[in-house]
This record gives structure tokens, C-alpha cells and sequence, in this order.
């Protein structure tokens, strides 16, 4: 009986709910940016110039609606740019982690397992494509064997529905779709869902029941690991409750239809003209040949610093 309290309240509609708005929000991202370049219509090099200091610079033309679907465009193309600026920040995180794991070889019985010289305890899976389960040398001194095989079937579950994937996917849609405010909270609410569900699988696998995984908890825990008490109640048999972002999913699912209605809205009045040169440039070559450098020095000196600032933060 208790074991079904813990399924029911692992509420399985929270990832497919939250993919489903990070969809919805990814469309509506995409939707205005391409109707803006639709809306540009190709104009004559005089159609809109002014004179600089004798230097003839073009500009376009853009009646009331494309300068609404240029703003709804930006925030189009701002969500985009987050996304790729979190996914290469997971990236790069991933790879410091891998950087810092000193691997001293494999659990004896348990060839998937890699066991790393740390004086922590603690067990984890990490990877994307191809997860790997990691289990320190400490908690391989504190735990019983039948601790350390419920702790691994709860690793083996991670890594077999690909949870750091899933979990890594969440961080990055939910920076970049910042005009989602459900999507923090859904993901974040299956990060704790991910744990419980891998201690029900652990508890279902037959390696030592509840009480084997609940004594590694409090192993884990005593050692300074910090262990949710969510946990050690559905552990217990306890139903885990959780009160619904009724207001954030209100939020979300109407700032999602009001930013379909007002671009799809906008997309039809929209007219720009525009010359399709580089905007505010004149067609003189020599002026962009002198900028383009300009603009390639100060993003290298850019990268240079942000380079130095990580290493002196290490």
C-alpha cells in the first residue's frame, strides 16, 4: 500500500506538462523572428538615406506594426541566443566535472561503475548520451553491501531514463524561455521527482528493500552529503504532496497565447523595406573593411578577459 502512495504522488504528468510549454515557447521564439524577415521587402539603395559627415548611410523603412514584430522578434531571438550561451555553459560544466574526476578504476561485480578517489562520500550519474554511474571511495568504505547495491540500482535508474539529459535540457529551457515562468518550477519539481522515482526503482529492484537504501540515506546523510527529507518520507510510505503553480502555468499558457496573437496579428500588417545592407552602413566598402576588425579586436579582447577572470576564479 505504501509503495502506491509513493507512485501516485511521483505525478508523472510534470515532464511531458514542461516540454510541452518549453515546445510552445520555443515555437513562439521562433515565430516572430521569421515573420520579420518575411515582412522585409526589398527596397532601392535610396529609398531611406541620410547624410553623416558627407557618408551616405542607409537605414529601412518599417510602418508601426514591424517595429511591434521587430520587439517581438528580439525577444525571439534573445530567447535563442540563451539557449545556445546555457546549453555551451552545461557543456563546458560537464567538462570540468569530467576534469576533476580522478578515476582509479572500475567496481569489482559492477563493470559500468567507476570508482573515483574522493574523501566524500557519495554516489552520482553523470553524462548525457552515454550516462556513466560514479561511486566514490568513501562510500565504498561507509556502506554496507547491501547499502551499496540499493544506492547503484538508484544509479542504474538515473542512467537508464537518462536523467542528467533530461535534467541539463530543463536548466537550459528554463533560462532561455524566460517568459515561461512555469517551466522553472516544473523543472524543478522533476529534479525532485527524478530522486524519488530512482529510490522506488532501487526499492523495486530486490537489493535490499527500503530499509537498506533508507540506512544509506542516513549514511550519506550523517557524512555531511545532505539528504532531502521528501525522500526519507516517501521512503517511509508517506504520500510526498505538492501544490501545482496553478498561477505560473495561468501566467505561462497567457503569455504564450498573447505572444502568438499579437505576432501572428502584427505578421500581417508588417511591411519593412530595407536595401539588405549591413544596417546604418553605406554600401562603401572600405568603412566595413575598416569595422569588421575593429569589431573582431574587441571580441577577442572580450574572450581574453573573460578567460583570465575563470582561471584566476580557479
Amino acid at each position: 500500500m505504501g509503495r502506491e502512495i509513493v507512485r501516485r504522488a511521483h505525478h508523472p504528468l510534470v515532464l511531458p506538462l514542461a516540454f510541452l510549454l518549453a515546445g510552445a515557447g520555443a515555437a513562439a521564439s521562433a515565430a516572430p523572428v521569421g515573420a520579420a524577415i518575411a515582412s522585409v521587402h526589398r527596397a532601392s539603395a535610396t529609398s531611406a538615406r541620410l547624410q553623416l559627415a558627407g557618408i551616405p548611410l542607409s537605414y529601412p523603412r518599417l510602418n508601426g506594426a514591424a517595429w511591434l514584430l521587430l520587439g517581438l522578434a528580439l525577444i525571439g531571438a534573445s530567447a535563442i541566443a540563451l539557449a545556445l550561451r546555457a546549453a555551451l555553459r552545461q557543456r563546458s560544466a560537464y567538462r570540468r566535472l569530467l576534469a576533476r574526476l580522478e578515476v582509479v578504476g572500475h567496481l569489482r561485480d559492477h563493470p559500468r561503475v567507476r570508482v573515483i578517489a574522493d574523501p566524500h562520500p557519495q554516489a552520482f550519474c553523470a553524462g548525457y548520451l552515454r550516462p556513466r554511474v560514479y561511486v566514490s571511495q568513501a562510500a565504498l568504505d561507509l556502506l554496507s553491501e547491501a547499502q551499496l547495491d540499493a544506492v547503484l540500482a538508484h544509479e542504474h535508474h538515473h542512467r537508464r531514463v537518462r536523467d542528467p539529459l533530461r535534467l541539463a535540457c530543463g536548466r537550459v529551457l528554463s533560462q532561455a524561455l524566460f517568459f515561461v515562468p512555469a517551466l522553472k518550477a516544473l523543472f524543478g519539481r522533476y529534479a525532485d521527482l527524478a530522486e524519488l522515482n530512482a529510490d522506488d526503482a532501487a526499492v523495486r529492484a530486490r537489493t535490499g528493500g527500503r530499509a537498506a537504501l533508507a540506512s544509506a540515506l542516513l549514511a550519506f546523510d550523517a557524512a555531511g552529503a545532505g539528504i532531502s527529507p521528501e525522500r526519507v518520507d516517501s521512503l517511509l510510505g508517506q504520500a510526498v504532496g505538492w501544490r501545482r503553480p496553478w498561477w505560473l502555468l495561468s501566467a505561462s499558457f497567457a503569455s504564450l497565447t498573447g505572444l502568438t496573437v499579437v505576432t501572428w496579428g502584427t505578421s500581417q500588417a508588417a511591411s519593412a523595406r530595407a536595401t539588405f545592407n549591413f544596417p546604418l552602413l553605406s554600401a562603401r566598402p572600405c568603412l566595413a573593411m575598416l569595422l569588421l576588425p575593429l569589431l573582431a579586436g574587441i571580441t577577442l579582447i572580450g574572450r581574453r578577459a573573460a578567460a583570465r577572470r575563470g582561471a584566476a576564479g580557479s
